[in-house]
């Protein structure tokens, strides 16, 4: 499977899944995640000479469905969406466990329900990658609008048992603001200086800093560190309370990086 990032929006990210297989005789399909605008999309298809096979959405916001219509009146294709929010144009409702499998171009994701940014959300792995919406971000996570803290948190924990080598193919790119958050929660994690080291060349480059590894994740994001020790004494100085729980732990970093924002 390759993904193919298309930029929209100021820091938006819409990808793009396909075999890389292609035979000149015949247009290479591609299925498109979260096309919050057509536009850049549709450009991207004439450019390449590629046919839309299917669409998915991770969740509601606008940001990332707002070039569905417009999509499907350049081909009339299958739209794939959590089953728990309701969005205009989808056509297969999901829930976790379900399947999506596009057997004739080797492409097979997984849907897994990740609420919290939105009380619906869902994500999709396979092939070692997770397209992950607002959920996960590169060194972040995605602010809590409709869920609660627990429902974010064990969402992250599912992404977090994953295998080590997935790619977090996130929608945004925030990486640099995140890290500089993280930095303040752990500012003795050398990992957190470094990866910033290497995301401020990448951007001062003009190139994406995601995808980035689950385990880059688990060693830098505040996000999915809410067992490790300078985290939770950190957190617990913010929040002026003695912290026990990882989940306590998490929904304090959440607030603390609100209250930067």
């Amino acid at each position: 499977m390759n993904v193919t990032p298309i930029a929209a929006f100021d820091d938006n990210y819409i990808w793009i899944i396909h075999n890389g297989r292609h035979n000149s005789s015949d247009p290479q399909d591609i299925i498109v995640v979260d096309p919050g605008d057509a536009e850049p999309v549709i450009r991207a298809i004439e450019a390449n000479g590629w046919q839309l096979r299917a669409i998915l959405l991770t969740h509601h916001h606008y940001d990332h469905t707002g070039g569905v219509e417009e999509l499907l009146q350049l081909s009339d294709v299958p739209v794939y969406g959590p089953a728990h929010e309701k969005i205009k144009g989808v056509t297969h409702p999901l829930n976790e466990g379900e399947r999506l499998d596009f057997d004739d171009i080797d492409i097979h994701l997984q849907v897994l329900d990740t609420p919290g940014h939105t009380r619906g959300h869902i994500c999709y792995y396979g092939h070692d990658s997770l397209f992950c919406g607002d959920t996960l971000f590169a060194g972040g996570c995605g602010r809590i609008f409709e869920g609660t803290p627990s429902q974010m948190y064990a969402s992250l924990e599912k992404i977090r048992a994953l295998p080590k080598e997935t790619q977090i193919y996130c929608a945004h790119e925030y990486t640099l603001q995140n890290l500089g958050f993280a930095h303040i929660a752990e500012p003795d994690n050398r990992e957190i200086i470094e990866r910033t080291e290497r995301v401020t060349i990448l951007r001062k480059e003009g190139k994406p800093s995601v995808p980035s590894t689950l385990e880059e994740e688990l060693l830098t994001n505040p996000f999915l560190r809410s067992h490790q020790p300078e985290l939770i004494q950190n957190a617990g100085t913010f929040s002026a309370q003695p912290l026990t729980q990882p989940a306590e732990v998490f929904a304090v970093v959440r607030a603390w990086k609100d209250s930067l924002d």
